[in-house]
């Protein structure tokens, strides 16, 4: 049986039917589906937290394009706004839509123009005539500088609805910083989260608090699966209930008096080592997946973590994160059972020396390939402590060598010294538990 929706799948479900660059308030949501502001305002942030809308300042909050994660490198002219904190000064109803690329408009008109086509932004100073021409050819315009521009260029923008957008930065500013949004959203991408692997509640069996313990048994044997959520009638997740909880009990008991209550449960967005991490720490087989509301959107097992972290380490990152980094710089060396690598630029802090983080990472990565060789499975780590470090400069050799101190079913202990020029210059404790299925 399933309920009526909530009043914040509702608005959310108004706010998708939408049509794009729609401009959202909260108070005109509340009078329209007739909830309270407070209401309105929760699912309008919900909105935005899974791309139905975006909130920019002094614009307020317009209804975008949501972005499938394999367009997610794609920025919206609204993201640009908020990421290099611009003013709109005409073209609003185009804010919603993707720019395909950018152009720095550092050169003489005609070759500008060359580069300028539909659907990018020009990022130019105050040249007037290659801002009407960027509109004119479908292009968006980044005014650096802080200028202004001709009302007639603002008449352009809305007229085409493509925005003008000025701030106070100069070009080549303005450019790194959009850069380093795409690459950014590059590396989101990469990331698997709950949302990629959870099956839904279309697929997923449930057992209602108000239901009976036979119905438990009437379901064990339709789908011969012992653990099931439990939902009160608002689709709510209120517990989970399995074999253990049944054993003899009567039948004609409500699941609420036998179920476990206030379950661990997980968000859509939730990356999936975090879910992961959860699921083994706390010895879950299967974990609810729920919206802000705590409603009932489905469930991953444990198998269907193992398998989406197995497909993610397949997947080639396109964008480089230090740990990336880390991993292809650690060769295996057998002659002494450990790892080498070299101290490169990214990986120093502003003294110029081996950064905390990166020794950490490090650390974490040969203990990872030396488990590797012991078991198949995959591990989390429980705790890293490092308890010595000296400072290494830039271009150092470092050999990281791993001791395995204890080694059982669920759980090791690995001692890690950290030597350069034979000298130790660092200590690592660390404990991993392992992901079996």
């Amino acid at each position: 049986m399933r309920c009526m929706s909530t009043k914040h799948e509702q608005i959310l479900n108004y706010i998708d039917g939408l049509p794009v660059g729609t401009k959202i308030s909260v108070r005109a949501v509340a009078k329209e589906l007739d909830v309270s502001e407070g209401t309105a305002y929760r699912a309008i942030k919900e909105a935005e937290n899974i791309g139905y809308v975006s909130t920019i300042e002094r614009v307020g909050t317009i209804r975008i394009e949501q972005k499938r994660k394999e367009n997610i490198e794609k920025l919206t002219f609204a993201e640009v706004v908020n990421i290099i904190d611009g003013q709109v000064l005409g073209g609003r109803s185009g804010l919603h839509k993707t720019l395909n690329k950018f152009v720095i408009g550092a050169m003489k008109l005609e070759a500008m123009m060359k580069y300028t086509e539909k659907s990018s932004l020009l990022i130019v100073g105050n040249r007037v005539k290659a801002q009407e021409k960027a509109l004119n050819a479908g292009a968006a315009i980044l005014i650096t500088g802080g200028f202004d521009t001709t009302d007639y260029v603002k008449s352009l923008a809305d007229r085409y609805e493509l925005p003008v957008i000025s701030c106070s930065y100069d070009t080549f500013t303005v450019a790194a910083m959009i850069n380093r949004a795409i690459y950014d959203q590059l590396i989101k991408k990469e990331i698997v989260i709950v949302d990629d692997i959870y099956t839904s509640i279309d697929e997923t069996h449930v057992l209602y608090e108000d239901d009976l313990v036979s119905t438990w048994h009437a379901l064990n044997e339709q789908t011969k699966h012992s653990r099931y959520p439990v939902l009160n009638r608002q689709n709510q997740v209120v517990g989970i209930v399995t074999s253990k909880d049944i054993i003899n009990k009567r039948i004609d008991l409500k699941i609420e008096k036998v179920m476990a209550k206030k379950p661990i449960v997980t968000k859509a967005t939730t990356s999936l080592a975090s879910a992961a991490h959860t699921m083994v720490w706390q010895g879950i087989e299967l974990m609810p997946v729920v919206d802000e509301d705590y409603t009932f959107l489905g469930v991953i097992s444990r198998q269907d973590v193992i398998k989406g972290l197995q497909s993610s380490q397949r997947q080639p990152q396109i964008g480089e994160t230090i740990d990336d980094l880390i991993h292809k710089q650690l060769v295996s060396n057998d002659e002494f059972s450990g790892f080498t690598t070299e101290i490169s630029p990214q990986m120093t802090n502003q003294l110029g020396t081996l950064s905390y983080g990166v020794f950490a990472s490090f650390v974490a990565e040969a203990c990872n390939q030396t488990l590797k060789k012991e078991k198949t499975g995959d591990m989390v780590i429980e705790n890293l402590s490092i308890f010595f470090m000296k400072p290494v400069q830039i271009g150092s050799q470092l050999r990281i060598v791993p001791q395995i101190l204890e080694l059982g079913r669920k759980f090791a202990k690995i001692d890690v010294q950290v030597l350069s020029d034979e000298e130790l210059v660092g200590k690592a404790m660390v404990m991993a538990q392992f992901i079996n299925r």
